[in-house]
């Protein structure tokens, strides 16, 4: 009978000894660990600080001091350059290649934002601070320019007749623009057919067209042709052609967004074309179009060159659409800064520092009121 030694069988010596699974299975897990994609590390911050500084202090020197130039922008524009080259140099010593690359094209993207972001509010800032002297005052909000000269002082007159005269025209334009661009798009969407390309290239060419167009065709139309005179009315048509055009385009691209199932699931339960539309691809896109009524809104709000046509200009508060020339805060703004006094000057900043509160204002409650509600149920 064969038997079995006890003695363990030695491994030959060109063997290499097993590992332990348990010390395996560590290594795997520590060689596979994933580098986190999100968030910032302390190394990430101060690499961009120092190479910020460092190449501050470097274009500081080699630009103004060994290279005698001068200019904001071309100093601004060497620094940003430098500073790209060395925060690669600096990502190079402990990161591997793919992971400079996805640094640099953050901080491209980062320090682009940025330098937006800084030039809107530096506008913002500037109109705000210049127009401050006419802001400060009650006047100003509550009193029209009736029989107060540009050179008065800023406790007498304001803008109470531009205001009215913006929203007059301004509502009057969206009354009209709005059935107009969101059954536009709606049809681009939801309906199309032979004429649908015809449209959408009507709509871009006319998101093109130069404003003042606008006012001119209203006025050979409406103040020529027909005998209409000047009034808020023929401004109101005015910007309303502007407008169109804009809330047509963002809306079809916001109806496109909606899910083509929701569509479907509509359908399948029963429900007619018009009413998935109504009742299921406006509702989920509602905040959406708020936005694009906004973007027309805002287009036309600042409009000058067609109400300069069709609206004429006035110096007292005219409610009415119908009949006398109405004024607005662009007309305003624009007279107050051609006239090139100071105070008018100042009281047109302060102007264009309200028109742009309005409608930061309207912005915002628009989208309150369209903001989705399921997740408050």
């Amino acid at each position: 009978m064969t038997t079995v030694s006890d003695r363990p069988v030695e491994a030959p010596a060109d063997v290499a000894p097993a590992i332990p699974v348990a010390e395996n299975l560590e290594r795997v897990l520590v060689s596979d660990v994933p580098r986190r994609i999100n968030g910032l590390r302390i190394d990430d911050v101060m690499s961009f600080i120092g190479s910020s500084v460092a190449s501050l202090a470097f274009v500081w020197i080699v630009y103004e001091h060994v290279l005698l130039f001068s200019g904001v922008l071309g100093f601004m524009l060497c620094w940003w350059a430098t500073f790209l080259a060395f925060y690669v140099g600096v990502s190079l010593i402990s990161n591997p290649l793919p992971q400079v690359v996805d640094r640099l094209v953050s901080a491209v993207v980062l320090t682009g934002t940025l330098v937006v972001a800084g030039a809107v509010l530096w506008t913002l800032v500037y109109i705000a601070w210049q127009g401050l002297p006419a802001l400060r005052h009650l006047n100003f909000y509550t009193d029209d320019m009736a029989g107060v000269s540009p050179t008065a002082s800023l406790r007498h007159g304001g803008v109470r007749h531009a205001v009215v005269g913006t929203g007059v025209e301004v509502g009057i334009a969206t009354a009209i623009a709005l059935p107009l661009g969101l059954g536009t798009a709606v049809y681009l969407t939801e309906v199309g057919g032979k004429l649908a390309d015809v449209v959408r290239t009507v709509v871009e060419a006319m998101t093109a067209l130069p404003d003042i167009l606008a006012g001119l065709f209203i006025y050979t139309l409406l103040i020529l042709e027909l005998g209409v005179e000047r009034n808020g009315l023929c401004a109101g048509l005015a910007l309303a052609v502007t407008m169109v055009p804009t809330i047509a385009r963002s809306a079809e691209v916001v109806l496109r967004v909606v899910p083509s199932g929701l569509r479907e699931a509509s359908l399948a339960l029963g429900a007619s074309k018009w009413q998935s539309v109504w009742r299921v691809v406006l509702p989920t896109s509602k905040a959406g179009l708020a936005t694009s009524l906004i973007l027309g809104i805002a287009r036309v709000a600042g409009e000058t060159a067609p109400l300069l046509i069709v609206s004429g200009a006035s110096t007292f508060t005219n409610s009415s659409p119908l009949k006398d020339p109405m004024n607005s805060l662009p007309l305003f703004i624009y007279a107050g800064v051609r006239s090139g006094e100071t105070l008018s000057i100042q009281r047109a900043y302060g102007a264009a520092t309200l028109l742009l509160v309005l409608v930061g204002v309207l912005f915002v409650f628009t989208r309150f009121l369209a903001r989705d509600k399921s997740g408050s149920r």
